[in-house]
């Protein structure tokens, strides 16, 4: 069996980066997720040979060191990086912010939900497409046969 390719969580929020990993985990999402609290660390795990390229990026705009829409900015220039899809995770709702980021080649855009079950919801919806994209992988739910 060939080994997943990660989930590259990046989000200073420690409480935001806990709930997306708790609804990846609830929707029994089998990819491992690697969190990274801003976009200099994401930046050097990224570039960074021995690490395995991820499936896909979970990503937060407003963070300490280098912000979300500067790290894209590089992520696309970067021949090695700028293929791998990217949604942003975030609580701005700037029409500027959504503008700068599509025009940088994201693949989403999601506004956080304070509600969990809200959240739960959009997170299946993204879920669901990159498994039928192929990035994901889900574990099969198993049926229990009452006897």
């Amino acid at each position: 069996m060939a080994l997943l390719k990660p989930i590259l969580l990046v989000e200073d929020d420690l409480v935001d980066a806990s709930t997306a990993q708790q609804a990846l985990e609830d929707l029994r999402v089998r990819n491992p997720v690697i969190h990274k609290t801003d976009g200099e660390d994401a930046l050097e795990y990224l570039q960074n040979p021995d690490n395995p390229i991820p499936a896909i990026i979970l990503l937060d705009l407003n963070m300490p060191k280098i912000s979300g829409i500067d790290l894209l900015e590089v992520l696309k220039k970067d021949p090695q990086l700028q293929h791998i899809p990217i949604v942003v995770l975030t609580v701005s709702k700037y029409e500027q912010d959504k503008l700068d980021t599509f025009d940088l080649g994201i693949a989403g855009y999601v506004i956080k939900a304070v509600d969990y079950d809200e959240f739960l919801r959009t997170m299946d919806i993204i879920v669901r497409y990159w498994i039928w994209n192929g990035l994901l992988e889900k574990e099969r739910e198993t049926q229990n046969a009452e006897l």
